[in-house]
């Protein structure tokens, strides 16, 4: 839908609106295992929503492709993913509340493990704790230089993510990755994707090449894999385009800063899914638009781990009744994109969708899972359409047209 209709369709007041975002929730059937992992796990309390709810299947981007966590996030929250493909480094930026300037380029940064001859052994360096990431990432800011007049920064997310800032006069964001996406293969160079690019690619291909050298006495962490160069742009509230106060739940950084560019409230007191829940509880009276996000989903399906996302899963589903008891007037649960376990990876498959409000059109859904959910009411849309339909539900759009 056009944003610009919906802004004038928004009507205030109305109900309350929670996305409950089970982060790679979607699988594909390993039949070793007897099915998807949603179709594996034990989940009563999805299932008889699903039963009370219009089911379907979502498209974070579009058929057959497959979407990062920033494109499928902006999508859920109805910002087309096209319009608003914002590069990782900012996300991870804005997540931990780094202080960023229209002078500044930034790139997601993943400590690597590299073999002598430079192939990448481990993308994530074995999930090094956050405690080393932080010792490293103080030891690359105080060593790495470029040229005079560009000030070189290494932030600590968590865990083996950090961020690269570099600051100065006429920089640019078009560079592509150097992370390959997979292993046994060397890094990739940093290039530019649009001439005026080149002189930042060059300053990033010798920040990578010193890296190399002040990290390689690591024993897991001895290189770096560089990905979403991008600057720092600012975007349209969730206030201002839905007229909703909203707050998200997150306990990743990245998540964070989508939700900070999009203008909710970020809570940073939460460290796991009982506090997130309970946060939740806590909260409720005091906004309209709640996002909850759900990461071990996406990391247990990341390690090709089938059984450890079953078990994920299955912990969300005994959270449900929580969520219930605080009678949302609407309630969403799905994903932003599939990581199959079967794949250890992102993939172009869809999400299975719950919508429940007292106003939606219940269907024949009984099972909360990929299969069941293609039979339900709402059919296979893209992600980047729910948004409305949330709204729609929670009566906060009034009629088109006379």
């Amino acid at each position: 839908m056009d944003p610009k209709i919906l802004k004038e369709l928004v009507i205030p007041g109305g109900g309350k609106i929670v996305f409950l975002i089970l982060d790679g929730l979607g699988g594909i059937q390993m039949e070793e295992k007897g099915g998807t992992e949603l179709q594996v796990a034990r989940t009563p309390n999805l299932d008889r929503l699903a039963e009370r709810s219009s089911c379907g299947l979502l498209d974070p981007v579009g058929p057959g492709i497959t979407p990062g966590s920033g494109p499928a996030h902006f999508a859920l929250f109805g910002y087309d993913p096209f319009e608003y493909n914002i590069g990782r480094g900012i996300l991870e930026a804005t997540g931990i509340d780094f202080p960023l300037t229209e002078r500044d380029v930034v790139a997601r940064m993943n400590f690597a493990t590299v073999d002598q001859a430079g192939r990448v052994v481990d993308r994530r360096a074995g999930r090094i704790a956050t405690e080393i990431n932080q010792r490293i990432c103080r030891k690359l800011s105080r060593e790495l230089q470029v040229e005079e007049g560009v000030k070189v920064m290494v932030e600590p997310v968590k865990e083996h993510r950090a961020i690269l800032v570099l600051r100065g006069e006429g920089l640019r964001g078009e560079i592509e990755d150097t992370d390959p996406e997979r292993e046994g293969v060397l890094p990739l160079d940093p290039k530019a994707a649009v001439p005026e690019a080149e002189r930042t690619a060059s300053l990033v291909g010798k920040i990578v090449a010193q890296t190399g050298k002040i990290l390689s006495a690591e024993p897991k962490a001895n290189m770096v894999l560089l990905r979403g160069f991008a600057k720092h742009t600012k975007y349209p509230s969730m206030k201002e385009r839905y007229g909703l106060h909203s707050l998200a739940i997150a306990t990743y950084p990245m998540y964070r800063g989508i939700s900070r560019l999009v203008g909710m409230t970020v809570l940073s007191e939460v460290h796991n899914l009982e506090e997130e829940f309970q946060a939740l509880t806590d909260h409720f009276s005091d906004y309209d638009f709640f996002y909850l996000h759900v990461k071990q989903t996406d990391s247990r399906g990341e390690d090709g781990n089938f059984d450890a996302k079953v078990a994920v899963i299955e912990e969300v589903d005994q959270y449900l009744p929580r969520v219930l008891a605080l009678k949302p007037d609407v309630l969403v649960v799905t994903g932003d994109h599939s990581t199959p376990a079967k794949m250890a990876g992102h993939s172009w498959h869809p999400l299975p969708l719950i919508l429940h409000s007292k106003y939606c059109l219940i269907d024949a859904v009984k099972e909360f899972d990929e299969v069941s959910c293609l039979g339900g009411a709402l059919g296979r849309m893209r992600s980047v359409d729910l948004m409305p339909l949330a709204l729609a539900n929670a009566r906060r759009l009034t009629k088109f047209g006379a």
